[in-house]
């Protein structure tokens, strides 16, 4: 069963120690743009005092730690989606997850060179990863963070903490013979969270695809230039098939079609999914915020 702090965890940061050559000692400091910056020595209870460390400098909760994973990127720098995507249990190409560890009191109070091997085992060796990811959640679940730590031999660690408003977007390509139904329950194994719905559902048309900060602001409920609401279906029938739903609007013809679906999640409240197809109804991208947390 699902528990109320699996449901507000939407937010996770994610802390990156890169094994590569660096001199500094340390010294925290603050970054512009919201970044922040520190250094530390590898000892008992250094993954503690970085998050810590984080949390002294920005003035905001890091969370609880989640898990820690050990990942060899083959001497890669991983992006921030990259790293979101291990940290969500997801394959990324050239990348080998070594190893996860539960997140705990006593994985804080360890050593990063323990950690390294892919587990919490009080060895200290240096271990195969090239790379270290601290998932811990927010509390109030509406903030993500990337933060990268890069390390000179095996004892100083320098990272760079930068911190995320707003929530991830999950998006899926469909089929026009999906159902409502079935996209519903897609969006629900994505995220691993129930959702109550759909209540309504309002059909949008334009002459393009929306972008990605368009549809951002579709899924935070505003309204965009370059698609307009043409309908508004009320309880529709989770049968209907993504291709039919325009037509079962009112809605005959355009060049790009949309579909913004409203749902509801328990203590969190509405959920909005929005669909557009640029092929007649024949392929759907659709969208919506993460609401089930990594």
């Amino acid at each position: 069963m699902t528990t109320l702090r699996d449901i507000t965890r939407r937010a996770t940061i994610v802390t990156t120690a890169l094994i590569v050559g660096l001199t500094a000692s340390y010294a925290p400091s603050q970054a512009a743009e919201g970044e922040a910056r520190t250094t530390i020595t590898d000892h008992p209870g250094a993954p503690g005092t970085m998050l810590r460390q984080f949390e002294d400098l920005t003035g905001r909760p890091v969370g609880d730690l989640d898990k820690v994973l050990a990942v060899d990127t083959g001497g890669r720098t991983l992006t921030s989606d990259q790293l979101a995507a291990l940290a969500a249990g997801k394959e990324v190409d050239g990348v080998k997850v070594v190893g996860t560890i539960p997140g705990s009191r006593d994985v804080l109070g360890t050593t990063m060179a323990d950690l390294a091997d892919g587990a919490y085992d009080g060895s200290g060796d240096s271990g195969t990863a090239t790379s270290l990811l601290f998932s811990s959640s927010t509390p109030d679940g509406r903030e993500w963070c990337l933060t990268m730590c890069v390390a000179s031999g095996k004892t100083i660690w320098q990272c760079l903490l930068s911190r995320r408003t707003g929530d991830l977007i999950f998006t899926l390509d469909l089929a026009g013979s999906t159902t409502i139904g079935g996209t519903k329950a897609a969006f629900e194994k994505a995220n691993g969270v129930a959702v109550d719905g759909p209540y309504t559902v309002d059909t949008l048309v334009g002459d393009g695809e929306p972008s990605a900060d368009e549809i951002k602001m579709l899924l935070d409920g505003k309204d965009i230039e370059s698609m307009r609401r043409v309908a508004t279906v009320d309880g529709p029938d989770p049968e209907w098939a993504l291709a039919d739903v325009a037509e079962k609007s009112g809605v005959v013809y355009a060049k790009t079609k949309g579909h913004l679906f409203t749902l509801n999640l328990p203590i969190l409240g509405k959920i909005l999914v929005f669909c557009v197809s640029q092929d007649g109804g024949k392929t759907w991208k659709c969208s919506a915020k993460q609401w089930g947390g990594f």
